[in-house]
């Protein structure tokens, strides 16, 4: 009998754990049918469709209607917010930011990527009367924002084709990459320049310089962003001003997440 009792917590155990696994599969491609994460995860049907009707009914995954697919509900995103706002990333990175918006002048922006978006996290607003218009909570494409690009380009090339390659290509201003060879053109600049920058590409007259925030295990989890209106910026003036702040910050708040840089080899 006791045996028994073990063997079904040990069950409980790898339910749990098999849960997680499709919550983070699907974190990373935003939407899929029950067959792709049973391919996936290689687990059976049986297993996969137990799982999802469970959490599903918990509130935790959605269906959509008309595909049948499965992605993560917005109950883990107010779950995630509230961690973040306790003990996360926010914290962290509160002084930091405020610093840079001391510096700039300008609005500054932190978030994190879930699944080929960033969503906003924190803000400080500029003390101009015209400002940034896009509130904490928002979920931007990562594929033409500052903060999104500068996260893209620094994950694995595997996982950002799986990621990018199947993303609608939305246009939303004439400077939006419009496919997936467009969009590594642009991020193979931000490895280069260690920033990104979004002149225009989501916002017609709005421009942003962002750069990535690394986890103690080397990933890019989030970004932070400097943002002003086109007509306010001085290319001479500010470009080199606000790339290397944006920079320096992003950095910080990495040391403060235990990540160090890898050592140049000779």
């Amino acid at each position: 009998m006791y045996g028994d009792l073990v063997k079904d917590k040990s069950n409980d155990v790898k339910s749990i754990r098999k849960a997680f696994l499709i919550m983070e599969e699907l974190d990373m491609a935003g939407e899929l049918s029950l067959g792709d994460l049973s391919e996936r995860l290689s687990m059976d049907k049986a297993t996969v469709h137990r799982l999802v009707t469970t959490m599903k009914n918990a509130g935790y995954i959605n269906q959509n209607k008309e595909n049948k697919k499965y992605s993560n509900s917005l109950k883990l995103l107010a779950m995630g917010n509230r961690v973040m706002e306790k003990t996360g990333l926010k914290h962290i990175a509160r002084p930091y930011i405020e610093d840079l918006a001391e510096k700039s002048g300008e609005t500054i922006n932190l978030s994190v990527r879930v699944g080929s978006n960033v969503i906003y996290i924190d803000k400080i607003e500029s003390n101009s009367t015209i400002k940034v218009g896009i509130t904490v909570g928002t979920s931007v494409p990562g594929y033409c924002t500052g903060m999104g690009k500068a996260v893209l380009a620094f994950l694995p090339e595997d996982e950002l084709k799986e990621l990018m390659k199947p993303v609608s290509y939305e246009k939303f201003t004439r400077h939006t990459a419009e496919n997936y060879e467009e969009l590594q053109e642009k991020l193979q600049k931000v490895r280069e320049d260690g920033y990104s920058m979004d002149d225009e590409e989501y916002v017609d007259g709005l421009i942003s310089f962002g750069a990535p925030i690394f986890d103690y295990h080397g990933n890019p989890i989030g970004a932070i962003s400097v943002s002003c209106p086109k007509y306010r910026f001085e290319e001479s003036t500010h470009l080199t001003a606000y790339s290397r702040f944006v920079v320096e910050t992003a950095n910080k708040i990495s040391k403060q997440l235990g990540y160090s840089k890898p050592k140049a080899t000779i």
